[in-house]
């Protein structure tokens, strides 16, 4: 089977548990990494590809992001990270004609390509399937963690400090987990190649 043919024919990942657990998994935001290893001659016709990908992809309804990432130092493997606001929307995209025309595409420009998806707090690191050291994603984690933490101490902690613990704790984790959801697809995409362990290209 063609490399095209088995991006084509992917679906999505099923979904299984409950209904409410389907729901729910379902609601999440989704992030998916394509790698894919370009022919080295034909790395610029690969480029353009991508930056004509990114600009349909961001008109499509609940779009998030993309980005693409540049092989390290005798790498050919480039990844394009894209994320939806949940499966319904991916889905959207991925049975889009656009996709399947730019799919047709890049067929001749790529010898490899793997897929991967992230749903809801996996999503938080939007970086390839091969990532770097383990170490920088938790220093990252907990530069993050500690930032937010901090903020809420200053300036919530004044204003609910006679509240129960519980609801302060409930208060302080709702804040944390919102935050990191929204900060950390941001930071992992703008450090992404200091996550991998390679130079920014």
């Amino acid at each position: 089977m063609s490399v095209a043919t088995r991006l084509r024919t992917l679906a999505p990942t099923r979904l299984t548990g409950t209904s409410a657990g389907r729901s729910a998994v379902a609601d999440q935001p989704v992030t998916v990494t394509a790698a894919r290893v370009v022919r080295p001659e034909q790395r610029p016709e690969f480029e353009q590809w991508a930056a004509e990908v990114q600009q349909v992809v961001a008109g499509f309804p609940g779009h998030l992001g993309c980005t693409l990432l540049h092989p390290g130092l005798g790498s050919d493997e480039y990844h394009l990270v894209y994320r939806f606001r949940d499966s319904e929307a991916l889905s959207f995209w991925e049975r889009s004609a656009e996709r399947h025309a730019a799919l047709e595409r890049v067929h001749g420009l790529i010898e490899d390509e793997r897929y991967a998806r992230a749903v809801g707090l996996q999503s938080f690191f939007a970086v390839p399937p091969r990532p770097g050291p383990p170490w920088r994603s938790w220093v990252l984690t907990v530069a993050v963690v500690l930032l937010l933490t901090s903020t809420f101490q200053l300036a919530a902690v004044p204003f609910v400090g006679n509240w129960p613990w519980p609801l302060r704790l409930l208060l302080s984790a709702v804040y944390v987990v919102s935050a990191l959801r929204v900060l950390m697809p941001r930071l992992s995409r703008w450090l992404g190649p200091w996550l991998q362990g390679r130079p920014r290209s």
